[in-house]
């Protein structure tokens, strides 16, 4: 059966929602701090690591002063440049199939992730799910220009409506607090995914939060009969 979507257009953050990229994380992570002299997270901390701006994080989790950061930032890049950003990439199961549902039904699409746009690309590129968005956003090089998630929301609406994008009835699907507080910025409700990398307290504040893609899946799109 034909099937709609109460949302006009769906913003999606990228790790811990599309993508694990946890394992190339790690061990980049693994590298810099020890570079830096500081202690390398265990994979239970990731949490703490993944879905904010690496240049915050370096310097709430490590405590790094702003300089200390950005070349922290800039060495961890270039990790990840040298591995390829897709290496050791996997996709949450049935994530990518929803995409490419929603995708056919007309609803359009953006990514909205704090990871460098250019990395984003990459991924979806590496999925074959670029041709599913209509924008590809995430943040600057830098991480600095444009990181925080209420900025990167804004800039995908934006580009969204640069196309001629009904952005009356958005959605943001995500798996941090980050996500919630970003989209809560620009009146954008949150659906929040729990099989990423969150402390169950994060999905305060969501307008709904689910367990399973199938459960994602009924929230993004209707029957067209709406039943």
């Amino acid at each position: 059966m034909p099937r709609r979507s109460p949302w006009t257009c769906i913003l999606w953050d990228v790790d811990g929602t599309i993508v694990d990229a946890s394992d190339g994380i790690l061990r980049r992570l693994t590298i810099t701090l020890e570079h830096f002299g500081r202690t390398p997270p265990q994979r239970g901390e990731l949490a703490h690591w993944i879905g904010p701006p690496m240049y915050d994080s370096f310097q709430v989790n490590v405590g790094m002063t702003p300089d200390e950061s950005s070349d922290a930032v800039a060495f961890y890049r270039a990790l990840g440049k040298q591995d390829g950003y897709t290496t050791g990439a996997k996709l949450f199961p049935g994530v990518a199939e929803i995409i490419a549902q929603v995708a056919e039904c007309g609803v359009p699409q953006a990514t909205a992730s704090s990871k460098p746009e250019n990395q984003v690309l990459a991924l979806m590129e590496y999925f074959e799910l670029a041709p599913a968005f209509r924008a590809i956003v995430g943040a600057t090089p830098d991480e600095r220009t444009l990181a925080t998630k209420a900025d990167i929301v804004a800039e995908a609406l934006r580009r969204l409506r640069a196309q001629g994008v009904d952005t009356s009835r958005p959605v943001l699907v995500g798996d941090r607090h980050h996500d919630v507080e970003g989209g809560a910025a620009h009146g954008v409700p949150t659906i929040f995914v729990r099989w990423g990398f969150s402390w169950p307290h994060e999905a305060d504040g969501a307008a709904a939060a689910v367990d399973t893609p199938d459960q994602l899946r009924a929230l993004l799109l209707l029957e067209a009969d709406g039943a």
